[in-house]
């Protein structure tokens, strides 16, 4: 079937490059499979107040838990939702932190089949005007990218943690090349295809698909969290946001958790939620 998709993708990005953008992105934007909830997850995610937004015709299912100020946002990966980052929430509301999140289109409860970086701002955009300014994110894997892609825009947090993350959007087209066994010629009708649909209205777009560029237009405290045998985001993306924002970023580099364990380990979580809760530092 991959061999399949490759020949075809290939040979219509020569004779018919709009309509093999248009196929490249229905591969693109799709997850693989949508995953359960799990049993160790099930008494967090009951204890969330659920909410509904709908974008682009889709509906969006939403948490929180607490009622205070200046929630937590955490934002799940690809192929994945928020129930994974259980830990996560359980230990901030143990410090009394009010934690929102989201499963996104094609994702946990959400309907729809496919989501994309576009969508996802959407709904934190929605989010933030519903609950306020945000005191920190915790994002992993794509909702990295999506954390830094959003708070360009003006939405404001304190703090972010990013785990496991994407650092830029080259990196995810890479990684669909090598998928699906195709070239740079699918992938301009890809990006031909995304500019059109998703971004007409927004020219200069693939510089701000890179969490390194532009630092000084997210004013965040980072933490960063990437374990050495990441299989799905190499550490380098994560060692690119840390240079890029100095003595902003710190990063903490870890062994044998791989691109999911790494949500469940206790020190990661531990690490975090310090972070996110540390009293600020007044500036000298």
């Amino acid at each position: 079937m991959a061999s399949l998709l490759s020949t075809s993708l290939t040979l219509g990005a020569r004779v018919a490059p709009a309509l093999a953008g248009r196929a490249a992105f229905a591969l693109f934007v799709r997850p693989i499979g949508r995953p359960r909830l799990r049993p160790e997850e099930a008494e967090v995610m009951a204890g969330a107040v659920t909410g509904r937004l709908t974008v682009d015709g889709i509906p969006v299912t939403t948490y929180r838990w607490g009622d205070g100020d200046r929630p937590v946002l955490v934002v799940h990966g690809w192929t994945s939702r928020a129930s994974r980052l259980a830990g996560f929430i359980t230990a901030l509301r143990a410090q009394g932190r009010t934690v929102v999140s989201f499963d996104a289109p094609g994702h946990g409860e959400s309907g729809g089949r496919a989501t994309t970086i576009r969508r996802q701002r959407e709904i934190i955009r929605r989010l933030h005007a519903e609950h306020g300014d945000f005191s920190a994110v915790v994002a992993h894997s794509f909702g990295v990218l999506t954390t830094f892609f959003t708070l360009r825009d003006g939405i404001p947090a304190d703090r972010i943690v990013g785990i496991g993350g994407i650092a830029d959007f080259d990196y995810l087209m890479a990684q669909f090349r090598r998928n699906f066994g195709v070239g740079p010629a699918v992938e301009r009708a890809l990006r031909h295809h995304i500019q059109r649909r998703l971004f007409s209205d927004e020219p200069g777009i693939w510089p701000r698909l890179d969490a390194r560029r532009n630092p000084e237009e997210v004013p965040a405290e980072i933490l960063l969290v990437h374990d050495a045998d990441d299989d799905m985001a190499t550490p380098s993306q994560s060692r690119g946001i840390a240079a890029a924002y100095g003595n902003r970023a710190r990063l903490i580099e870890t062994r044998g958790l791989g691109h999911r364990r790494i949500l469940a380990d206790p020190q990661v979580i531990t690490a975090a939620v310090d972070f996110v809760t540390a009293p600020a530092v007044a500036p000298s």
